[in-house]
Protein backbone atom coordinates (compact mmCIF):
# COMPACT_ATOMS: atom_id res chain seq x y z
CA UNK A 1 0.00 0.00 0.00
CA UNK A 2 1.48 3.47 -0.98
CA UNK A 3 2.07 6.09 1.21
CA UNK A 4 -0.53 8.45 0.16
CA UNK A 5 -3.09 5.76 0.78
CA UNK A 6 -2.33 5.36 4.48
CA UNK A 7 -4.23 7.04 6.90
CA UNK A 8 -2.23 7.33 9.98
CA UNK A 9 -3.77 9.30 13.13
CA UNK A 10 -0.65 10.05 15.57
CA UNK A 11 -0.63 10.07 19.32
CA UNK A 12 2.35 11.86 21.58
CA UNK A 13 2.48 14.99 23.31
CA UNK A 14 6.22 15.93 24.33
CA UNK A 15 9.37 16.83 22.15
CA UNK A 16 10.74 13.30 21.53
CA UNK A 17 7.32 12.55 19.31
CA UNK A 18 7.26 16.13 17.18
CA UNK A 19 10.66 14.50 15.04
CA UNK A 20 8.23 10.97 14.11
CA UNK A 21 5.30 13.60 13.29
CA UNK A 22 7.03 15.63 11.16
CA UNK A 23 8.27 12.38 9.55
CA UNK A 24 5.21 11.12 8.66
CA UNK A 25 3.69 14.15 6.86
CA UNK A 26 6.84 14.94 5.00
CA UNK A 27 7.10 11.45 4.03
CA UNK A 28 3.21 11.62 2.54
CA UNK A 29 1.00 9.52 4.73
CA UNK A 30 -2.19 11.23 5.58
CA UNK A 31 -2.48 12.11 8.85
CA UNK A 32 -6.05 14.12 9.69
CA UNK A 33 -5.83 13.89 13.26
CA UNK A 34 -3.42 14.51 16.25
CA UNK A 35 -4.25 13.59 20.03
CA UNK A 36 -1.99 14.80 22.46
CA UNK A 37 -2.01 15.71 26.25
CA UNK A 38 -4.37 18.89 27.63
CA UNK A 39 -2.57 22.15 28.04
CA UNK A 40 -0.83 22.31 31.42
CA UNK A 41 0.38 25.26 33.64
CA UNK A 42 3.84 25.75 33.04
CA UNK A 43 6.58 28.70 34.43
CA UNK A 44 6.02 30.60 37.24
CA UNK A 45 2.92 32.49 36.21
CA UNK A 46 1.29 29.08 35.67
CA UNK A 47 -0.17 29.68 32.38
CA UNK A 48 -1.25 27.02 30.25
CA UNK A 49 1.37 25.56 28.09
CA UNK A 50 0.10 23.41 24.86
CA UNK A 51 2.18 20.47 24.46
CA UNK A 52 5.30 20.34 21.02
CA UNK A 53 3.20 18.49 19.29
CA UNK A 54 0.09 20.52 19.44
CA UNK A 55 2.01 23.52 18.38
CA UNK A 56 3.79 21.33 15.45
CA UNK A 57 0.48 19.95 14.78
CA UNK A 58 -1.23 23.08 14.44
CA UNK A 59 1.67 24.51 11.82
CA UNK A 60 0.97 21.71 9.70
CA UNK A 61 -2.70 22.13 9.55
CA UNK A 62 -3.74 19.09 11.41
CA UNK A 63 -6.87 18.99 13.73
CA UNK A 64 -6.06 18.32 17.41
CA UNK A 65 -8.08 16.66 19.87
CA UNK A 66 -6.63 17.04 23.65
CA UNK A 67 -8.75 14.35 25.37
CA UNK A 68 -8.81 14.28 29.52
CA UNK A 69 -9.73 10.65 29.36
CA UNK A 70 -9.91 8.07 26.58
CA UNK A 71 -10.88 4.65 28.03
CA UNK A 72 -14.78 6.12 28.29
CA UNK A 73 -14.61 8.71 25.48
CA UNK A 74 -17.61 8.23 23.42
CA UNK A 75 -17.03 11.00 21.39
CA UNK A 76 -13.26 9.95 20.91
CA UNK A 77 -14.14 6.47 19.47
CA UNK A 78 -16.97 7.83 17.37
CA UNK A 79 -14.44 10.15 15.74
CA UNK A 80 -11.72 7.74 15.00
CA UNK A 81 -14.80 5.24 13.83
CA UNK A 82 -15.53 7.71 11.25
CA UNK A 83 -11.68 8.39 10.25
CA UNK A 84 -11.38 5.06 9.43
CA UNK A 85 -7.11 5.01 9.92
CA UNK A 86 -5.18 2.67 8.84
CA UNK A 87 -3.00 2.42 11.59
CA UNK A 88 -2.07 4.43 15.00
CA UNK A 89 1.24 6.05 15.44
CA UNK A 90 1.94 6.12 18.75
CA UNK A 91 5.34 8.55 20.17
CA UNK A 92 5.52 9.06 23.96
CA UNK A 93 2.02 9.92 24.37
CA UNK A 94 1.91 9.25 28.01
CA UNK A 95 -1.19 6.94 29.13
CA UNK A 96 -1.99 3.84 28.78
CA UNK A 97 -4.32 3.05 25.54
CA UNK A 98 -7.31 0.75 25.96
CA UNK A 99 -7.67 -2.20 24.07
CA UNK A 100 -10.58 -0.77 21.57
CA UNK A 101 -8.47 1.73 20.50
CA UNK A 102 -5.20 -0.38 20.23
CA UNK A 103 -7.14 -2.90 17.78
CA UNK A 104 -9.54 0.06 15.80
CA UNK A 105 -7.00 0.48 13.30
CA UNK A 106 -7.20 -2.20 10.25
CA UNK A 107 -3.67 -2.89 10.88
CA UNK A 108 -3.10 -2.43 14.87
CA UNK A 109 -1.50 0.78 16.90
CA UNK A 110 2.50 0.95 16.61
CA UNK A 111 4.65 2.69 19.25
CA UNK A 112 7.86 4.28 18.85
CA UNK A 113 10.00 3.42 22.17
CA UNK A 114 13.33 4.95 23.14
CA UNK A 115 15.17 1.66 23.69
CA UNK A 116 16.13 -2.16 22.42
CA UNK A 117 13.10 -3.63 23.72
CA UNK A 118 12.39 -5.53 25.93
CA UNK A 119 15.27 -3.66 27.53
CA UNK A 120 14.03 -0.78 29.48
CA UNK A 121 10.41 -1.28 29.25
CA UNK A 122 8.79 2.00 31.11
CA UNK A 123 9.04 5.96 31.09
CA UNK A 124 12.59 6.62 31.50
CA UNK A 125 14.39 3.93 28.73
CA UNK A 126 16.97 7.01 27.81
CA UNK A 127 17.83 8.36 31.34
CA UNK A 128 18.15 4.56 32.77
CA UNK A 129 20.72 3.51 29.47
CA UNK A 130 22.50 6.13 30.94
CA UNK A 131 22.62 5.97 34.76
CA UNK A 132 23.31 2.20 33.68
CA UNK A 133 27.08 3.25 31.78
CA UNK A 134 25.46 1.61 28.71
CA UNK A 135 27.65 1.76 25.51
CA UNK A 136 24.27 1.56 23.45
CA UNK A 137 20.94 1.61 22.92
CA UNK A 138 18.07 2.15 19.98
CA UNK A 139 14.92 2.47 19.04
CA UNK A 140 12.21 -0.06 18.52
CA UNK A 141 9.08 0.19 16.69
CA UNK A 142 6.72 -2.28 17.96
CA UNK A 143 2.54 -3.02 17.89
CA UNK A 144 1.11 -2.04 20.75
CA UNK A 145 -0.65 -4.17 23.68
CA UNK A 146 -2.81 -3.37 26.72
CA UNK A 147 0.82 -4.49 28.69
CA UNK A 148 3.29 -1.91 29.16
CA UNK A 149 5.89 -1.97 26.24
CA UNK A 150 5.80 -5.17 25.77
CA UNK A 151 4.67 -5.74 22.47
CA UNK A 152 5.55 -7.52 19.28
CA UNK A 153 8.78 -6.14 17.70
CA UNK A 154 8.55 -5.01 13.84
CA UNK A 155 11.93 -3.13 13.61
CA UNK A 156 14.80 -1.99 15.72
CA UNK A 157 18.29 0.03 15.08
CA UNK A 158 21.06 0.70 17.54
CA UNK A 159 23.01 3.83 18.36
CA UNK A 160 26.06 4.38 20.16
CA UNK A 161 26.36 6.49 23.71
CA UNK A 162 28.97 8.76 23.41
CA UNK A 163 30.67 9.07 26.82
CA UNK A 164 30.20 13.27 26.34
CA UNK A 165 25.98 12.03 25.66
CA UNK A 166 23.68 12.83 28.39
CA UNK A 167 19.58 13.24 28.40
CA UNK A 168 19.22 15.74 26.11
CA UNK A 169 22.09 15.00 23.42
CA UNK A 170 20.60 10.99 23.51
CA UNK A 171 17.25 12.06 23.61
CA UNK A 172 17.42 13.84 20.28
CA UNK A 173 19.72 10.92 18.45
CA UNK A 174 16.65 8.34 19.37
CA UNK A 175 13.64 10.90 18.65
CA UNK A 176 15.80 11.65 15.13
CA UNK A 177 16.51 8.24 14.63
CA UNK A 178 12.60 6.66 15.88
CA UNK A 179 11.23 8.99 12.95
CA UNK A 180 13.55 7.55 9.97
CA UNK A 181 12.78 3.93 10.78
CA UNK A 182 8.98 4.98 11.48
CA UNK A 183 8.67 6.01 8.17
CA UNK A 184 10.79 2.96 6.67
CA UNK A 185 9.20 0.54 8.61
CA UNK A 186 5.56 1.60 8.41
CA UNK A 187 5.28 0.83 4.57
CA UNK A 188 7.10 -2.73 4.43
CA UNK A 189 4.80 -3.51 7.54
CA UNK A 190 1.26 -2.88 6.01
CA UNK A 191 2.84 -4.88 3.16
CA UNK A 192 3.51 -8.17 5.42
CA UNK A 193 7.30 -7.57 4.62
CA UNK A 194 7.81 -7.25 8.36
CA UNK A 195 6.35 -9.84 10.59
CA UNK A 196 6.29 -8.86 14.31
CA UNK A 197 8.16 -10.99 16.41
CA UNK A 198 7.13 -11.54 20.02
CA UNK A 199 9.41 -10.31 22.96
CA UNK A 200 11.44 -12.68 25.28
CA UNK A 201 9.61 -11.41 28.52
CA UNK A 202 12.42 -13.44 30.55
CA UNK A 203 14.77 -10.54 29.49
CA UNK A 204 12.54 -7.41 30.10
CA UNK A 205 13.66 -4.94 32.32
CA UNK A 206 11.77 -1.84 33.88
CA UNK A 207 12.65 1.64 34.47
CA UNK A 208 11.48 4.07 36.91
CA UNK A 209 9.51 7.64 36.69
CA UNK A 210 12.60 10.20 37.10
CA UNK A 211 11.76 12.35 40.18
CA UNK A 212 13.63 15.78 41.27
CA UNK A 213 14.78 13.70 44.21
CA UNK A 214 17.22 11.36 42.57
CA UNK A 215 19.13 14.05 41.16
CA UNK A 216 20.40 14.41 44.71
CA UNK A 217 24.33 13.58 44.49
CA UNK A 218 25.63 10.56 47.31
CA UNK A 219 29.27 11.07 46.87
CA UNK A 220 30.46 7.72 48.46
CA UNK A 221 29.11 6.36 46.06
CA UNK A 222 31.70 5.62 42.89
CA UNK A 223 33.20 8.14 40.44
CA UNK A 224 31.89 6.27 37.55
CA UNK A 225 27.95 6.03 39.29
CA UNK A 226 28.01 9.76 39.19
CA UNK A 227 29.12 10.52 36.76
CA UNK A 228 26.18 8.40 34.91
CA UNK A 229 23.62 10.17 37.00
CA UNK A 230 25.24 13.58 35.85
CA UNK A 231 24.79 12.30 32.21
CA UNK A 232 20.88 10.93 32.84
CA UNK A 233 19.99 13.74 34.83
CA UNK A 234 21.10 16.61 32.69
CA UNK A 235 18.63 18.32 31.69
CA UNK A 236 16.76 17.29 33.98
CA UNK A 237 15.99 17.17 36.98
CA UNK A 238 20.05 17.86 37.31
CA UNK A 239 22.25 15.78 39.73
CA UNK A 240 22.97 18.55 42.36
CA UNK A 241 24.78 18.74 45.55
CA UNK A 242 25.89 21.72 47.85
CA UNK A 243 29.11 23.62 48.68
CA UNK A 244 28.67 26.19 51.49
CA UNK A 245 24.68 25.46 52.18
CA UNK A 246 23.84 26.69 48.15
CA UNK A 247 22.52 23.73 46.58
CA UNK A 248 25.34 23.71 42.86
CA UNK A 249 23.91 21.87 40.01
CA UNK A 250 26.82 19.65 37.84
CA UNK A 251 26.00 19.53 34.26
CA UNK A 252 29.56 17.78 32.97
CA UNK A 253 32.02 15.75 34.78
CA UNK A 254 34.47 13.43 34.33
CA UNK A 255 35.54 10.25 36.15
CA UNK A 256 39.43 10.56 37.28
CA UNK A 257 41.74 9.28 39.32
CA UNK A 258 42.38 10.41 43.14
CA UNK A 259 41.11 9.66 46.79
CA UNK A 260 40.06 11.13 49.86
CA UNK A 261 36.95 11.59 51.88
CA UNK A 262 34.02 11.34 50.27
CA UNK A 263 32.80 15.20 49.08
CA UNK A 264 36.41 16.37 49.60
CA UNK A 265 38.04 19.01 47.20
CA UNK A 266 41.27 17.13 46.09
CA UNK A 267 42.58 19.58 43.43
CA UNK A 268 41.41 23.40 43.08
CA UNK A 269 43.88 24.81 40.69
CA UNK A 270 42.81 24.94 36.89
CA UNK A 271 40.94 21.80 37.68
CA UNK A 272 38.23 21.10 40.68
CA UNK A 273 38.23 17.46 41.39
CA UNK A 274 35.88 16.14 44.34
CA UNK A 275 37.00 12.28 46.05
CA UNK A 276 34.33 9.76 45.39
CA UNK A 277 33.42 6.58 47.41
CA UNK A 278 36.20 5.10 44.89
CA UNK A 279 37.93 7.35 42.68
CA UNK A 280 37.22 10.87 41.59
CA UNK A 281 35.07 13.08 39.84
CA UNK A 282 36.22 16.15 37.82
CA UNK A 283 33.99 18.66 37.73
CA UNK A 284 33.98 20.36 34.00
CA UNK A 285 31.07 22.69 34.26
CA UNK A 286 28.43 23.41 36.96
CA UNK A 287 25.12 25.83 37.96
CA UNK A 288 25.81 27.91 41.47
CA UNK A 289 22.22 28.40 42.57
CA UNK A 290 20.42 31.52 41.07
CA UNK A 291 23.28 31.54 39.05
CA UNK A 292 24.11 31.01 35.06
CA UNK A 293 26.14 27.77 34.30
CA UNK A 294 30.07 28.27 34.57
CA UNK A 295 33.38 25.84 34.69
CA UNK A 296 35.04 24.40 36.91
CA UNK A 297 38.22 26.71 36.74
CA UNK A 298 35.69 29.38 37.04
CA UNK A 299 33.81 28.12 40.19
CA UNK A 300 36.96 27.71 41.81
CA UNK A 301 38.17 31.31 41.61
CA UNK A 302 34.59 32.77 41.96
CA UNK A 303 33.93 30.67 44.77
CA UNK A 304 37.44 30.46 46.61
CA UNK A 305 37.88 26.99 46.58
CA UNK A 306 40.05 25.13 48.22
CA UNK A 307 41.37 22.09 49.20
CA UNK A 308 40.09 20.25 52.05
CA UNK A 309 36.83 21.73 50.88
CA UNK A 310 33.72 19.82 51.12
CA UNK A 311 30.66 19.18 49.20
CA UNK A 312 27.14 17.82 49.96
CA UNK A 313 27.01 19.51 53.12
CA UNK A 314 23.80 21.38 53.04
Amino acid sequence: MEKKKLKVVFMGTPDFAVPSLKALVESGFQVPLVITQPDKPAGRGKKLKPPPVKTVAEKLGIEVLQPERIKENAELKEKLRAIKPDLIVVAAYGKILPRWLLDLPRFGTVNVHASLLPEYRGASPIQAALLDGKEETGVTIMKVIPELDAGPIIAQEKVKIEPEDNAQTLHDKLSELGAKLLVETLPRYVKGELKPVEQDDSKATYCKQITKEMGKIDWKESARKIFNAVRAFTPWPSAYTFYKGKRVKITSAEPVEGSGRPGEVIKADRELVVACGKGALKIKRLRPEGKKEISGEEFIRGYRVKEGDLFGES
